[in-house]
């Protein structure tokens, strides 16, 4: 029976272990095996190994083959080493004591190898600790200059205030102490000011009423700008026409027939005119007996216009009404 030191995958999807194992070379990846040698785990740094080595170097005494990977996971924890010393002693190259010397002395270089490489790493790893935390710092600093650089025109502006306003402190110094002088030449002029100033203000009287008179006119102009805008506010609702809506009443206010007198005074061809000329479905109306309910409503005849719409269809005449039901 050929046997095979090879690996049995287990562990989950994108995150496998294997197991190393002596099994028929016959036999499925994940069949019946004959011994399990060890473990074998890529996923950490490094690589997790452990071997049963006694075992495997029975296995590999004993004729079993190893694959390509187990074959370099023995030779990288010496199973393979020993098994050629092992032969070398069968063939009376060396003797049992010199091989395990000579294997004693490879396991210390591969020892002092494998601590200088972790070394290395640990070295390495700092390395780029320390690479990220000066990139790090760098990028600080450069936004620390940005901000000084930034926030500097305004200390400038600030420290230049300062002095102006410590140079501005003596002139008003100054001024304060040449105050009381100016004041004593002023109180000295000011007798003959007054007797100047008594003299032109019998002369200044009539003067004083021209402004009154331009006042009054003024006020008289502004009366009828306000007499217009109680004109302009007399504007009667149109809607209390019978077939006139608020679209319809805008649309004559418009045209100047803002009262029920305008309205009324108005022909039904004009204003069947000025509805077919505007834009939507004006033209459907008919304004036949709008004069006349306007011409009512203007007299005040209210009651009488209130009877006549009740017994109208929609502002129609009445005998127009009566030819439609017969």
């Amino acid at each position: 029976m050929a046997t095979r030191i090879r690996l049995q995958r287990h562990g989950k999807k994108r995150y496998p272990y294997y197991h190393i194992v002596v099994a028929d070379s016959r036999v499925k990846r994940d069949g019946k095996i004959i011994e399990r040698l060890g473990e074998y785990n890529p996923n950490t740094n490094p690589a997790t190994i452990n071997v049963e080595f006694d075992r495997a170097l029975y296995w590999l005494q004993t004729g079993a083959q190893p694959s390509d990977t187990c074959r370099a996971i023995l030779s990288f924890t010496g199973v393979l080493h020993k098994n050629h010393l092992l032969n070398g002693v069968k063939k009376g190259a060396f003797d049992e004591a010199e091989a395990e010397k000579k294997f004693q002395a490879w396991a210390e270089e591969k020892e002092a190898k494998l601590l200088s490489a972790s070394d290395a790493a640990a070295v390495k790893t700092a390395a780029e600790a320390k690479a990220i935390l000066d990139a790090e710092k760098e990028i600080s600093d450069k936004r620390a200059a940005e901000i000084l650089a930034k926030t500097s025109p305004m200390a400038e502006v600030a420290e230049g205030e300062t002095p102006a306003a410590e140079g501005e402190a003596p002139t008003t110094e100054a001024s304060t102490e040449e105050a009381p002088a100016s004041e004593e030449v002023k109180t000295e002029e000011a007798p003959k000011e007054e007797v100047k100033a008594e003299e032109p203000k019998k002369e200044e009287a009539p003067v004083a009423e021209a402004p009154k008179e331009e006042k009054k006119e003024e006020v008289k102009a502004e009366e009828p700008k306000k007499e217009e805008k109680k004109e302009e506010a007399k504007a009667d609702d149109l809607t209390k026409v019978e077939g006139i809506g608020p679209k319809i009443a805008e649309l004559l206010n418009g045209k100047g027939f803002a009262t029920f007198a305008a309205l009324g005074a108005a022909k039904a061809e004009d204003i069947k005119t000025i509805l077919t000329e505007a834009k939507g479905s004006f033209a459907s109306h008919e304004p036949t007996t709008w004069p006349m309910q306007a011409q009512m409503a203007a007299d005040g005849k209210w009651d009488e216009l209130k009877k006549w719409q009740d017994e109208s269809d929609g502002g129609k005449p009445i005998e127009a009404k009566a030819e439609e039901e017969e």
